[in-house]
């Protein structure tokens, strides 16, 4: 039985083998990446889904995460970037910092982003609720490998130690690599869960010691009361910075900051607590108007004027709010 069934599948390979080659090739020519992410369109999603705090106080509306939908370039989906109405082809090289950059280094800055901005989220959601909000931990990550230097750091490693003194936070690594008066400086780092220690130079530069990389930290905080984040894996980047916010800081306080609406937005939450512009806010508009908001925040600037142009164009009826800080958001949103 089996002989038979082997014997017709060797016999169908035989007689159709140029069909079975071409469809093997016309697969792996379609699949192949290409240098492109892209953008297929969006849509808004309740971000108190991935927002949580525990015992925390229910909106009788919402706070909706406005988001794109973005592929990893292939050579079909890049073809088809050019029929298909609202794809759109965006170049891996606009996120890269340096040429050498891979797809790898770009995902990591995205998702150490989504991180940097839910720590900047906590802080200042509680810190206008009036809670308990304590930092634990800093962690110093390095994110770009700057051009004209050679030293052996990778983006991706977290920074432990300078000639052997651990600094907790980034403002300690910067002063500690000031005090150096050798050229060259051991730096312990966290690479892959294991420790290394790499010896770099140390370049002078207006005064100043540096190592040919730049840096991002990282904070957790303890919270009473205590609050969990639920991102997908594939979530990443910092553009749900100021929705986040309001969300923790509405379900912190007893009155109703979404006045029964469905409220989206966009926008980083930067340290110092202003809200910084994003890419493709015409998209994320757009989605917003498809999922029903009723009110669009977007940061001041180029981002509003780009939204409002396209409002305009295409007489969308929706309710555009510009914001510059979180203080400014929350300010508008209780004078709705």
């Amino acid at each position: 039985m089996l002989k038979k069934f082997y014997e017709k599948i060797l016999n169908f390979i035989k007689s159709e083998y140029k069909y079975i080659l071409f469809l093997i090739a016309f697969w792996v020519v379609c699949s192949w990446p290409v240098n492109y992410y892209i953008i297929i369109g969006g849509g808004i999603s309740d971000i108190s889904k991935r927002v949580v705090v525990e015992d925390g106080y229910q909106s009788k509306g919402s706070f909706n995460l406005s988001y794109v939908s973005e592929l990893k370039g292939t050579t079909l989906s890049y073809l088809l970037s050019y029929v298909m109405p609202n794809w759109e082809k965006v170049s891996m090289d606009d996120y890269k910092y340096t040429t050498d950059e891979d797809y790898d280094d770009i995902e990591f800055r995205s998702e150490l982003d989504l991180e940097y901005s839910n720590s900047n989220a906590i802080y200042y959601a509680y810190k206008l609720a009036n809670k308990k909000c304590n930092i634990i931990d800093t962690k110093v990550y390095v994110i770009v490998t700057l051009d004209g230097y050679d030293n052996p750091l990778e983006v991706g490693d977290q920074l432990i130690s300078i000639n052997g003194k651990d600094c907790d936070n980034l403002e300690e690594f910067q002063n500690e690599l000031q005090q150096i008066e050798d050229s060259k400086v051991t730096v312990t780092v966290l690479r892959d869960k294991k420790r290394v220690d790499l010896d770099c130079r140390l370049y002078l530069e207006d005064g100043r010691k540096l190592l040919g990389v730049a840096l991002q930290s990282v904070s957790s905080y303890d919270t009473d009361p205590k609050v969990e984040f639920q991102f997908e894996r594939n979530e990443s980047g910092p553009s749900a910075g100021l929705v986040t916010t309001l969300s923790i800081y509405d379900q912190l306080i007893k009155k109703d900051l979404t006045k029964k609406m469905n409220i989206a937005g966009t926008g980083t939450i930067e340290s110092d607590g202003t809200i910084g512009e994003i890419g493709e806010v015409e998209y994320k508009l757009l989605g917003a108007v498809d999922g029903g908001a009723d009110v669009f925040l977007v940061p001041a600037g180029d981002n509003y004027k780009t939204c409002l142009k396209v409002k305009k164009e295409k007489n969308l009826d929706i309710k555009l709010i510009p914001v510059k800080t979180i203080y400014d958001a929350v300010e508008k949103l209780e004078k709705m």
